[in-house]
């Protein structure tokens, strides 16, 4: 097991708790869908989406139109609206290209969480002959009646919409005016079927309109303002699907609810549910009193049910639903979150029959997929994952893109992101990440970021996700924004002190740090607020000389931060680094491993021309010198003394100490190179060759060039073919050539130079010429 994976897998998680409401539709297409291939059209569409100002001229009040326009196929012009939305592209400006409605003929539009406004609405959507319309959350100033009104000003959409979805939009009913002396309402919409009105402030007059609709057959009316059910006798023959969950300023009394339960004859699913987590001033009793008669009466009440939900409510027995299930042989779904009944041993019995609860694993699974949109349930059905992914030993994809969807639903629900991070952790702990699809856990690792952006100042949920990420694996091989990642968990680290959790994060920094582009780590490394915290994790341990992960970490994190980035050399020095790190050098004088990692980074500062004289004090020299000399020190450290001295030494102009003590240290640097054993370890990798160039002038003393020409033989013959590409494209393969051709060359340096020469040929003539595209890699 790798280290890091041995770090987060030392830690223990607390059971977490309690949970708010926000709502969101769908996860990344990646997450959805197996390892592999986009589709042809997906990657199409994405490109327009992508393109869409390129391809666009601008009307007059800024919304877009299409340059040129194909006849699209009209399914596509359905999937080009929802790739729009999903990608949170939509809005005012953009939903402009569809008031072509000629070459961009819209059925089944959806603009389900989008800033789209009343007026783009009317002008881009409603002159389509719609079929179908989701418009769930919408922000801006779009509501219920505008949708409404708009859609029923248009003829053909009065008859061929079938299916509407508001949910979470203010109706605004007041507002709607009278079209041909006609008061427009849902019953203008004449060919509607399904008709979502949830969280909404739906009431009991617009109710008794939607209800005369001929041919509605499913409605949902959850968490709205609904008090009275009798206006769904009007449409008993028609209606088979009744969503009512959590309806608290239901005044009815349990009688006259089964009164009105009983006629409906078609009814096939009902759901009653209830929120076990609400406190207002409704107990919700009639409503399980209900529920608890409707268990245990007649099945002759809605004798055509087969799908029934009252997860949250009280009062429910076993005894209840034992005889309630086996009425009715044709049931083939039972919700029973938080009712305490979900272990009902008839329930296990029945082959055909799904139940959410608590019960086992399938209830749990089943609870997440069908409750996506209710906090309440999701976060019963979290605590309880949580608790069976303890010790899982097993990959569970399935679970963590359950998991993931909650998180995404959710995404400003402290309770939801509490549990459902420690689930992340349980379902990609130990090796079980390595079989996943890397597309999930790159889904996996963004909604962890998302939670740490989110929730900054909530311990438990910041350690949930540190742990979850302290895995070598995600962090070397998964695609993920590693630089967002590196800030915050610097930023985390800056308040907190446990050590543990410390260690973890320093050891996630350090690896991300090897990770990220230049152009991030440059902007990472001139903050001084990240070099300032780094380098008091080195004196903290250095004042009580301690050796540990933590302190191997922090300091490989800032030899990656200095490297080829003379920035962050400069913040590195103007943060009082050189200092601590001669003191670190000399306290820690017996421990290679902490040696190794300060004087590569005392190299990343020799090799900054304008920072060289800060290097050039006669007692560090004189103590890196000692290192260079010592034949009891690993090779690995000597070989980083001797990159700092052939750096200083290169530029005689430059140095401003004795010119005996150049000389010196010359003649010392090539006597001791040659006694080197050639490493089969990697010791160390480069981003390129650029520093080495200066040192293999021709011009140069020898023991700077054999050192630069030992350095580059060591990681050519561990990866010759990253490196021969990176030594033909930055030039050094003729700048080898002319030191093993040139007359003065000393042999050791001009042996070294050809059988470097010689692996370069031996790996172009295996694997043919360089491919000049490619460029250098990071490491």
């Amino acid at each position: 097991m790798d280290h890091v994976s041995q770090l987060r897998n030392t830690m223990a998680l607390s059971s977490p708790s309690v949970f708010a409401l926000i709502e969101n539709e769908g996860l990344h297409t990646a997450m959805e869908s197996d390892e592999g291939p986009q589709a042809l059209c997906n990657l199409c569409l994405a490109q327009v989406c992508c393109s869409l100002d390129t391809l666009c001229s601008k009307r007059a009040d800024g919304s877009l139109c299409l340059s040129w326009a194909p006849l699209f196929p009209q399914e596509m012009a359905d999937q080009l609206l929802h790739k729009m939305a999903t990608k949170g592209i939509l809005n005012d400006k953009t939903v402009g290209i569809f008031r072509n409605c000629k070459e961009l003929r819209l059925r089944r539009a959806s603009i389900r969480c989008c800033p789209v406004s009343a007026e783009a609405f009317r002008l881009a959507l409603c002159p389509h002959r719609l079929q179908e319309l989701d418009a769930s959350w919408v922000s801006g100033d779009l509501t219920g009646a505008n949708i409404v009104s708009g859609l029923a000003s248009n003829l053909e959409c009065r008859s061929s919409l079938q299916r509407l979805s508001m949910n979470g939009l203010h109706l605004d009913w007041e507002s709607l005016r009278e079209h041909d002396r006609v008061r427009v309402g849902f019953s203008s919409l004449q060919g509607l079927r399904m008709l979502n009105l949830a969280n909404t402030d739906l009431t009991d007059a617009i109710l008794e309109d939607i209800c005369t609709l001929p041919q509605l057959e499913s409605l949902d009316i959850s968490c709205s303002s609904v008090s009275k059910l009798t206006a769904l006798l009007q449409c008993k023959n028609t209606l088979r699907s009744l969503i009512a969950h959590r309806l608290r300023p239901l005044d009815m009394s349990p009688a006259r609810l089964l009164f009105v339960f009983k006629q409906l004859h078609a009814l096939r699913h009902m759901d009653f549910s209830d929120d076990h987590f609400t406190l207002d001033d409704s107990d919700g009793s009639d409503g399980d009193e209900t529920v608890r008669q409707l268990l245990e009466g007649s099945p002759q009440v809605l004798p055509s049910l087969v799908s029934l939900d009252v997860s949250g409510r009280k009062r429910i027995t076993e005894a209840a639903v034992r005889a309630f299930v086996e009425a009715r042989s044709g049931l083939v779904f039972l919700g029973l979150v938080a009712t305490g009944v979900s272990s009902c041993d008839v329930l296990s019995s029945q082959k055909n029959l799904k139940v959410t609860g608590e019960a086992n694993e399938n209830q749990v699974c089943e609870a997440l997929r069908r409750y996506r949109d209710r906090e309440c349930f999701i976060r019963e059905a979290l605590v309880h994952l949580y608790n069976l992914t303890t010790d899982i030993d097993k990959p569970r994809a399935d679970m963590l893109k359950l998991v993931l969807s909650a998180m995404q639903s959710h995404p400003a629900s402290l309770h939801v992101h509490l549990v459902a991070t420690a689930c992340v952790f349980n379902l990609t702990t130990q090796d079980l990440a390595e079989v996943m699809p890397v597309s999930l856990l790159s889904s996996a690792v963004t909604r962890l970021l998302y939670a740490m952006k989110t929730f900054p100042n909530h311990p438990q949920v910041q350690k949930n996700c540190l742990l979850a990420l302290c895995s070598d694996y995600i962090l070397q091989d998964v695609p993920f924004d590693k630089y967002l990642a590196a800030t915050l968990v610097i930023n985390w680290l800056s308040s907190h002190e446990d050590p543990t959790l410390q260690r973890m994060a320093v050891a996630v920094i350090s690896i991300l740090v090897a990770k990220l582009s230049t152009e991030e780590t440059a902007q990472l490394g001139k903050d001084a607020f990240i070099m300032k915290q780094l380098l008091a994790i080195v004196q903290q341990k250095a004042m009580v000389g301690v050796v540990d992960s933590t302190l191997k970490f922090a300091l490989s994190a800032l030899w990656n931060l200095t490297d080829e980035m003379p920035t962050a050399a400069r913040s590195f020095i103007e943060c009082h680094g050189l200092e601590l790190y001669e003191e670190v050098l000399e306290s820690y004088y017996t421990e290679s491993s902490v040696q190794q990692k300060v004087l590569g980074l005392l190299n990343n500062i020799a090799e900054v021309e304008e920072l060289q004289a800060v290097l050039m004090e006669e007692d560090l020299l004189e103590h890196v010198t000692s290192l260079l000399q010592d034949s009891q020190v690993e090779v690995s450290v000597r070989y980083f003394a001797g990159g700092i001295l052939a750096q200083l030494a290169s530029r005689p102009e430059a140095w401003i100490l004795d010119d005996e003590l150049r000389t010196t240290i010359l003649k010392q640097l090539h006597a001791s190179i040659v006694t080197w054993t050639q490493l089969e370890r990697e010791m160390v990798s480069y981003r390129s060759f650029r520093p080495f160039c200066p040192l293999l002038q021709t011009c140069q003393p020898s023991g700077v060039q054999l050192w630069a020409v030992w350095a580059i033989h060591l990681v050519c013959s561990q990866n010759t073919s990253h490196y021969s590409i990176m030594l033909e494209q930055e030039g050094v393969t003729e700048l080898l050539k002319a030191l093993a051709a040139h007359p003065d060359t000393h042999s050791d340096v001009k042996g070294l130079s050809d059988s470097i020469l010689s692996m370069v040929a031996h790996h172009q003539s295996q694997s043919g010429p360089f491919n000049s595209q490619m460029g250098p890699q990071s490491s």
